[in-house]
């Protein structure tokens, strides 16, 4: 879908156009569901929650908020995927209540291989993003949209307007920031 089109939708739907943002959600769903299968692989290997359920859950979520904002396709994306990521840390906890120590498994933010986790450590990484928000919120968008949008760090230059290197100098600081934070919990 060409770009003016979805300019316009963003427009209408940052404007509160339900229908737009409807439509928004059906010319981004690809990319969404992407976004989805990639929470459940980095966050829940073990649930029974599909990629398209968690996917619809996170739309009806966003449906029914009222003035939500979404200036760009990127803000768009990054509230989708925050979306995702509320909802698998419910699944988690409700299903942590259920059934003490769940064995679910994620991937951490270091960029190389790195041990797998238990439930808990989901919650944890939650936290430790909120407290990131607080200290900087620019650093804790830059995490959703590099480690749960999945963004590159160049996409993430364009979508903000910057160089590519003052991107990968924030990503250096947000993971710093958030492994002090992660270790301080």
């Amino acid at each position: 879908m060409p770009d003016q089109p979805l300019a316009e939708l963003v427009r209408r739907a940052d404007g509160g156009d339900a229908a737009a943002r409807d439509a928004l959600f059906t010319a981004l769903y690809s990319e969404l569901h992407r976004i989805a299968e990639a929470h459940l692989r980095r966050n829940a290997s073990s649930l029974t929650l599909s990629a398209t359920t968690l996917l619809h859950e996170a739309y009806l979520d966003i449906a029914r908020r009222e003035a939500l904002t979404f200036p760009d396709r990127g803000r768009f994306l990054q509230y989708a995927s925050r979306a995702m990521r509320g909802l698998v840390i419910d699944y988690v906890r409700r299903r942590g209540a259920r059934k003490r120590g769940g064995d679910l498994t994620f991937t951490t933010l270091d960029e190389e291989r790195a041990p797998a986790h238990d439930a808990s450590d989901l919650e944890t990484l939650a936290s430790a993003l909120d407290t990131l928000a607080q200290l900087d919120a620019a650093l804790a968008e830059l995490v959703d949209l590099r480690f749960f949008c999945g963004f590159s760090l160049a996409e993430i230059a364009a979508i903000r307007g910057v160089s590519e290197r003052t991107v990968q100098r924030d990503w250096a600081k947000a993971r710093l920031l958030l492994r002090r934070t992660l270790d301080e919990i």
